[in-house]
């Protein structure tokens, strides 16, 4: 699976999130500085949305201080369903009922061993479509599609 992954600064969590990623066989695409640089947060989260939106990646994760900045960014793209989560259930909740497509961490609050448990129920839990989830699903495209 191709993942697309960024960061505005290369902190632990990050380098440990890419080392957890490339060892359980991920391909990754990589946006984001080199260590002891730092990018716009906004446009690294564009990067990541676009290649979510696009299909040249299937996933996509994002890390900014807070994670909330990358968050409202990467929610901006149409398709783009982006959860902030802090915790493995939130993620679990984020793919089972809003089918999202891009994680969001912060490097503030997520630990290493946190990040590992998040990763681990984002790829092990997918969207189950039904009825009620599937409405809300359209009423969140229908906002992104005015008639």
């Amino acid at each position: 699976m191709k993942v697309s992954l960024g960061a505005d600064e290369r902190l632990h969590v990050v380098d440990a999130v890419l080392d957890y990623l490339k060892e359980g066989c991920y391909q990754i695409i990589w946006h984001g500085p080199e260590k002891g640089e730092s990018q716009p947060w906004p446009e690294v989260a564009k990067r990541v949305a676009l290649d979510v939106q696009s299909g040249t990646a299937s996933e996509g994760i994002l890390f900014c201080w807070t994670g909330t900045g990358v968050s409202i960014v990467a929610n901006k793209f149409k398709g783009i369903r982006a959860a902030l989560c802090e915790d493995a259930e939130t993620a679990r909740g984020a793919r089972l009922w809003n089918n999202a497509n891009v994680l969001c961490m912060s490097m503030r609050r997520t630990s290493e061993a946190v990040a590992k448990e998040i990763l681990d129920m984002w790829f092990n839990i997918s969207y189950e479509p039904n009825e009620t989830d599937d409405a809300c699903l359209r009423m969140i495209d229908e906002l992104e599609n005015p008639s």
